[in-house]
């Protein structure tokens, strides 16, 4: 490979926090510490959204379904609803804390983020080294939380890196490392090649980055296209002069999928619309902000599109509210025509978001279609708590819902700063309860005060 003398005083950073949704769960749930937790879908069609690395020893992971990933851990695992308040708020400390070294950060996600240090232009491999491991000491000495670092001449090289650096590590790739550790990889594991490409690519026998870095220019533009193309086949060689920048917000979230046949009945468009939602949830999870619009968007199989949208009262990422609502925005072929094509978009994205307690109640009242489907339903006590709810009580203070049923409910009284805490049992009636505010266990008072837009209430 020849990119080594173009970019070589560079140093690109990627910093990458360690299974971020549990390792949050940990931090302000103790007890939960060195547990298999599973953070996701409670319900039948429910998703893995994060898993411990404790989970993941036994083959479950994220985009898993969760019944699969309940099976594969068995009666240790742990599983809890998402509290996106509490990871954009973990979040958006330790990005804080990044940028208080690093200035310029193109964030990519909740988790992860790209940062070009100007002093470590130049700088040896040693040097970057200790350089991240301060960073990574000063976020953890901030947060709590554990982030592995990825470094190299370019943003390619540094994102292999960082999940080289997995779990709780950090791999700087020399100069002279870069060609053997992209020629051996597998060709999908190039930023940009996804299963079309990947698939061009099997067709004439590249299976590797090394492979397709040893096409001519001419080859690799004719089987990926002109400027894509000739873009992975300079990735491919180690090139990668991309620049580090803020990104700006997305102002939509969106999936969409074609279908080979065209779907005639209710019943099909009710069965594809859960996957499709499913994957601009996760997008929307990774984005780390809540939604307050959601549109389902038809094709119809003489290329018309039809266009339904509906906001809720407040923004969530909440999948059975969200996906719910798409459902009810859906239209019966069998009135408007044979489509094609479905597609699920968020927007109306802010990082100010509520937990929807009842998610099938709280669908917008101003769509009704008798054929719909309920939403996904979410186990709840008959007084309304539901496992994983925050809780207050003015004798024992802040906790979360460990257990209930058969009248009962257990209550664990713990916060980041607590340490492991308490578990006492009620009966499920038993009053001095109240909601509380998911963001106070992380116990960050101070740091949320200075927040001018963070609001106080749950």
């Amino acid at each position: 490979m020849d990119g080594a003398g173009v970019t070589s005083g560079r140093w690109v950073l990627h910093l990458d926090m360690d299974a971020f949704f549990a390792s949050v769960e940990q931090l302000t749930r103790p007890t939960l510490r060195g547990r298999p937790v599973l953070v996701g879908g409670l319900g039948g069609r429910g998703v893995v959204a994060g898993a411990s690395y404790e989970a993941r020893r036994y083959g479950a992971r994220s985009a898993m379904p969760m019944h699969q990933a309940r099976r594969l851990v068995g009666a240790p695992a742990v599983v809890l609803p998402p509290r996106g308040a509490v990871y954009g708020v973990a979040s958006r400390r330790a990005l804080d804390t990044v940028r208080s070294v690093i200035p310029v950060l193109e964030q990519l996600s909740f988790d992860e983020a790209f940062g070009e240090p100007a002093e470590l232009a130049g700088a040896s491999a040693a040097d970057v080294e200790m350089f991240c491991q301060q960073l990574r000491a000063e976020v953890r000495n901030q947060t709590g939380l554990v982030a592995s670092v990825g470094a190299g001449s370019g943003k390619q090289i540094a994102k292999i890196a960082s999940g080289l650096a997995k779990p709780d590590g950090i791999r700087v790739v020399r100069r002279d490392e870069e060609s053997v550790l992209l020629d051996g990889l597998p060709v999908r594991k190039l930023w940009g090649i996804g299963p079309v490409a990947e698939e061009k690519l099997h067709r004439i026998g590249i299976e590797t980055v090394g492979a397709l870095a040893a096409l001519s220019e001419a080859e690799a533009a004719n089987v990926l296209g002109g400027a894509v193309g000739l873009a992975l086949h300079l990735l491919a060689r180690g090139i990668d002069d991309r620049p580090v920048a803020e990104r700006a917000e997305a102002k939509q979230i969106s999936a969409e999928s074609t279908f080979a046949e065209d779907l005639t009945t209710l019943g099909q468009l009710q069965d594809a619309i859960g996957p499709i939602g499913e994957h601009a949830h996760r997008r929307l999870e990774k984005d780390g902000r809540g939604a307050r619009t959601v549109t389902v968007k038809l094709k119809k199989s003489d290329m018309s599109t039809l266009t339904r949208s509906a906001t809720l009262a407040y923004a969530t990422t909440e999948a059975a509210t969200l996906i719910g609502t798409a459902r009810r925005l859906l239209l019966d072929p069998v009135e408007v025509g044979p489509i094609r094509l479905v597609g699920v978009g968020f927007s109306g994205l802010s990082d100010s978001r509520q937990e929807s307690l009842f998610p099938d109640l709280e669908l917008p009242d101003e769509i009704s279609d008798s054929h719909q489907q309920p939403a996904e339903a979410v186990p709840v006590t008959p007084t309304g708590w539901r496992i994983g709810d925050d809780v207050a009580h003015p004798d024992h203070g802040h906790g979360w819902v460990q257990g209930a049923g058969h009248g009962v409910m257990t209550v664990r009284f713990e916060t980041r700063a607590s340490g492991p805490g308490p578990a006492r049992t009620f009966p499920e009636h038993a009053p001095g309860f109240s909601r509380a505010n998911p963001v106070d266990s992380l116990d960050w008072a101070e740091y949320l005060d200075g927040l001018a837009d963070y609001q106080s209430t749950p």
